[in-house]
């Protein structure tokens, strides 16, 4: 007996890939989607000093990530190879989704795009977001001429 995992959502993800790769446009304005394999979940949060966009890309190099700052975007494209031999014949099962992948974010007011810096362990991608200092209040005080 075969055991197949049931999947309700399967059908609505390949049309809702199907019209993205409709609409896509390919100008220089807005990355194009139409090469998009998987997307990598993300968390993102805010502490005192920074923004943190922590994303799961288990099996990606860093050498084949891509990160720009640009026009108010944070975007972070790369690719994950398939492993293994490639005769298809020997594979019994393939779950693990492979090919390129994109996140486009929108920076919030107040980072500092010049200190942008990631780094990636076990499978997690860690980019960190500086917020530039804020200009404090300054009391001037007036004196007696």
């Amino acid at each position: 007996m075969t055991v197949v995992r049931y999947q309700p959502w399967t059908l609505i993800d390949t049309l809702q890939r199907q019209l993205d790769q409709a609409f896509a446009t390919d100008s220089g304005d807005s990355p194009a989607t139409a090469d998009v394999s998987w997307i990598p979940q993300v968390d993102i949060y805010e502490e005192p000093g920074r923004y943190v966009v922590v994303a799961d890309v288990p099996g990606v190099e860093p050498k084949d990530i891509c990160i720009t700052a640009d026009k108010g975007l944070l975007t972070i494209r790369g690719e994950k190879h398939p492993r293994g031999t490639e005769d298809s014949n020997t594979r019994q099962r393939l779950e693990r989704r492979t090919g390129a992948f994109l996140r486009t974010f929108t920076l919030p007011e107040g980072a500092d795009v010049e200190a942008i810096s990631a780094k990636q362990a076990h499978g997690v991608l860690e980019v960190i977001i500086p917020k530039q200092p804020q200009l404090q209040p300054r009391t001037i005080e007036v004196r007696a001429a």
